[in-house]
């Protein structure tokens, strides 16, 4: 939930999201089906608060959650609920982008969401007053990372490992995307993609979607068991 890619890939696209967390969190829940409004959703679940990070649905839309906003924070707790479980209510609607207008966010940590909904792009961004919604030009590639976890500095220097690794590409295919977020920066335990810093926050897992037409694919590497596995989703309706 801290470091998620973007690609459109001649038409292809590839989602993917490395999940940094405190190692004394419980292990995830692999990806699974769940019925949540009548739709079918697939997500890897957060067996604390039972939501998720990443969630993609039987309509091809996928939704990404980053901790943080814009700056920041200091958590003011108690939170009325946690962000994991928000993401599920949003992509559970009809319409997350429109449900996004109407949602209440009051006592609810700050977060962004990256959207993927009928081949749009959004970024969605709640900094604990205000919510904000940018479509994003859906034929780019973009990179976040977590304000949480990383300084300015660290960000842009991400930025610039994302620039460096697509340079010159005319084609990516998802396998290259996914040893991006697992081996760039392997020496920089503090700010590379996977990171263990003194064994109290490390990255555990990577997970990504591949849409392409009327279907797609989730890959999942759980990097605490060492497990890596793919799964088809319904055909997108």
């Amino acid at each position: 939930m801290c470091t998620v890619s973007f690609i459109n890939n001649n038409g292809v696209v590839i989602i993917t999201s490395n999940r940094d967390e405190k190692v004394i969190r419980p292990v995830a829940v692999s990806p699974r089906n769940y019925y949540h409004n009548d739709k079918n959703i697939m997500y890897p679940k957060d067996p604390k608060a039972g939501g998720t990070w990443f969630a993609v649905d039987e309509y091809g839309t996928v939704l990404v959650l980053l901790n943080g906003a814009i700056i920041k924070h200091d958590p003011i707790f108690p939170y009325r609920k946690s962000r994991g479980l928000i993401a599920l209510d949003i992509i559970s609607n009809d319409s997350p982008k429109d449900f996004w207008e109407e949602i209440d966010l009051e006592e609810i940590e700050p977060f962004t969401l990256v959207l993927y909904q009928k081949s749009r792009l959004y970024e969605l961004i709640w900094d604990g007053f205000v919510k904000r919604m940018k479509q994003l030009p859906g034929s780019q590639n973009y990179i976040w990372s977590s304000v949480t976890l990383y300084t300015d500095e660290a960000v842009r220097e991400r930025s610039l490992w994302f620039a460096k690794f697509l340079r010159n590409k005319t084609k990516i295919a998802a396998s290259e995307m996914f040893d991006f977020h697992r081996y760039t920066g392997r020496d920089d335990s503090e700010n590379g993609l996977i990171i263990n810093r003194e064994n109290t926050i490390k990255t555990l897992s990577i997970t990504q979607v591949i849409i392409e037409q009327n279907s797609g694919v989730m890959r999942y590497c759980d990097l605490v068991k060492a497990k890596d596995f793919s799964t088809p989703f319904l055909s997108i309706k």
